[in-house]
This record gives structure tokens, sequence and C-alpha cells, in this order.
């Protein structure tokens, strides 16, 4: 008897940081971008808005390609109940790191699995507490001019210099807080027909 053929992996994500952690895994993937309006709706939780999306991504390119294990994740920070977005400008990131300083940060992190023929689905949300320390303005002024993290939502890159940020991180999985929770991935994954190990 023939060895059954693994079902497609496809990451639904522009993100390259996305991309580098399920390299880490060693499975062949590809990499398609999901075409998804990420306008929070009004009043929604932080928590929810990830989860909504992580779904969304994965089912915007699970619907051009339905055989395939399609892996969409999103992530959301807040602080005192209200979103961290991305900075995208120096002036942003500066004014949202003197706001985060000595605060404490929750990133939430979701991730959907769907397959859709045959019809199958997986999501998770893990969560990671980022306490930031109490920089001055020049710290902080000299971190953004040498890691320019204006596409991070609170302007730390965690896994380079954006850890000289931060008091303490506290969550189950540290690739969750880079943006894609690879110990609930790789728990999932063989649900679909493609372990790891």
């Amino acid at each position: 008897m023939l060895p059954r053929t693994p079902p497609r992996l496809i990451l639904a994500s522009t993100s390259p940081y996305r991309r580098a952690l399920l390299e880490r895994l060693g499975l062949a993937f590809d990499v398609l971008a999901p075409r998804v309006d990420e306008t929070p709706v009004a009043g929604e939780p932080p928590p929810v808005l990830a989860g909504r999306l992580a779904r969304a991504k994965a089912m915007a390119v699970a619907v051009t390609a339905p055989t395939a294990v399609v892996i969409g994740s999103d992530q959301v920070a807040e602080v005192d109940g209200q979103p961290v977005n991305k900075p995208e400008t120096h002036a942003a990131a500066t004014a949202q790191l003197r706001l985060l300083r000595g605060r404490n940060v929750r990133f939430h992190t979701a991730l959907c699995i769907v397959r859709l023929d045959p019809a199958q689905s997986a999501d998770e949300r893990v969560e990671t507490d980022v306490f930031y320390r109490m920089l001055d303005d020049e710290a902080i002024e000299r971190y953004l001019q040498r890691e320019r993290p204006y596409d991070c939502a609170g302007s730390a890159k965690v896994e380079g210099l954006g850890i000289a940020l931060t008091e303490a991180v506290r969550g189950d999985d540290p690739t969750a807080l880079i943006g894609l929770p690879l110990i609930a991935l790789t728990r999932l994954l063989p649900r679909f027909g493609l372990p790891v190990l």
C-alpha cells in the first residue's frame, strides 16, 4: 500500500514573521495573501477581533483551495481593554511607547486552521502578557532608531532588540508573541493529516 500524500499546506498571511515561524517546522507550505477587511466592529473586544480575523483570513484562502489545509492567524494587543495598533510611523511609535512604559500589555494571538474538503476546522487563542519597562524618552528614541518596529503592535519586536523594552513576558508559548503559536499549531496539525514529527 502506497503512503498517503499529505494535503497541501497554505499559510494565509503576508507576515514575514509568521512565515519564518512556520519554516521552523520543516513542512512544505505555500503562502497566499488573504484579502480581508481588518476593520474592527464597534465595541468588539480585542480577543474576539483576533479570533474573527484569524478565521476570516483562513477562510478567504480556503475557498480558493478547498482541499488544502489553511492556517490563519491574527494578533491584537490591548491595554486597559483598548486595542494597541501597529504604529506605522516613527511619531506614532514614540507616542505608543511613552503610553506603554511601565504598563502591562496583553497580546491575543488567534490561530485558525481550516480545510473545506473534507470539512474541518480548529480554533485556538493564546494570551501573552508583556510588562514594559519604565524607559525614558532618550532610550525610546535610541530603540526606535535601531529597530524601526513600525509594523509591530506595541512597537516591540521581542525577537530582536525589543526584548530590552520588557521587564517580563508571561505566557504559555513564546512563539505566540511573535505572531504564530507553534505549540498549538503542532498539536492541531496532525488532526488534518499533517504530523510535524
